[in-house]
C-alpha cells in the first residue's frame, strides 16, 4: 500500500509539473498575439499616412505634366482638342477650315523650334575631343540626330503644301478618288492626302513591288 500511495504522489507532482509547464506557453502565445496586434496596427498606421501622400503626389504629377505634347516627326500630331462635328454641317467648312489651320501651324511651329535646338545643341556641343572613341561616339550622336531632323524638315515642307491645300480648298479630300478624307483621319494625320482606301492600296503596291 506504501509503494502505490508513492507512485500516485509522483503522478500527481508529475501533472503539477506538466502544468507548471504549459503555463508558460500560454504566456508565450499571449505575447505573440500582442506583437502581433502591435505590427498590424504599425502596417494599418502606414497605410493611411501612404493613402494621404497619394493624394498629394497625384496633384505634383498633374502639375508637373504639360499641357501639350510634343510633335513628332512620323506624320502624326498630338496635343490638340478634337472637333466636334455637328449634325448635318458642311464637310470642310469654316469652323472645320480654322481647326485644322491652328494645327497645322502649331505642328509646324513646333517642329521649326526642334530643328532650331538641334542646331544651336550641336553647335555647343562640337568638341575636337582627343580620344577616337569620344569622336567616333559624337559623330553617331550627331547622325542620328541630323537624320531626325532631316524628316522633320520633310515634314515641315508637307505641312506647308497642306496649308496650301486649305487656302485653295482642296484639303481634306483625296487626290486620286476626290472622296472626303474624313475628320478624324486628318486629326491623327493632317497632312494626309489620300482616303484610308487608296491609302491601303497603294500599301499594297508598295509590298507587292518590293517582293
Amino acid at each position: 500500500m506504501p509503494a502505490k500511495k508513492k507512485t500516485a504522489k509522483k503522478k500527481t507532482v508529475a501533472k503539477k509539473t506538466a502544468k507548471k509547464k504549459t503555463v508558460p506557453k500560454k504566456k508565450v502565445a499571449k505575447k505573440k498575439t500582442v506583437a502581433k496586434k502591435k505590427v498590424a496596427k504599425k502596417k494599418t498606421v502606414a497605410k493611411k499616412a501612404a493613402t494621404k501622400k497619394a493624394p498629394a503626389r497625384k496633384k505634383a504629377a498633374a502639375k508637373k505634366a504639360p499641357a501639350r505634347k510634343k510633335a513628332s516627326a512620323t506624320g502624326e500630331f498630338i496635343g490638340f482638342t478634337p472637333y466636334k462635328e455637328r449634325k448635318g454641317e458642311e464637310y470642310m467648312n469654316d469652323p472645320q477650315i480654322e481647326h485644322f489651320r491652328e494645327i497645322l501651324l502649331g505642328w509646324k511651329h513646333e517642329l521649326m523650334e526642334e530643328v532650331d535646338r538641334t542646331v544651336h545643341h550641336m553647335q555647343d556641343e562640337a568638341a575636337n575631343f582627343p580620344d577616337p572613341n569620344d569622336r567616333a561616339s559624337q559623330e553617331s550622336e550627331f547622325t542620328m540626330e541630323l537624320r531626325a531632323r532631316d524628316r522633320e524638315r520633310k515634314l515641315i515642307k508637307k505641312i506647308e503644301e497642306s496649308i496650301v491645300h486649305l487656302d485653295s480648298g482642296d484639303y481634306g479630300y483625296c487626290e486620286q478618288c476626290g472622296v472626303e478624307i474624313g475628320i478624324r483621319r486628318l486629326e491623327a494625320r493632317p497632312t494626309a492626302n489620300l482616303c484610308i482606301d487608296c491609302k491601303s492600296l497603294d500599301e499594297i503596291r508598295e509590298k507587292q513591288q518590293r517582293g
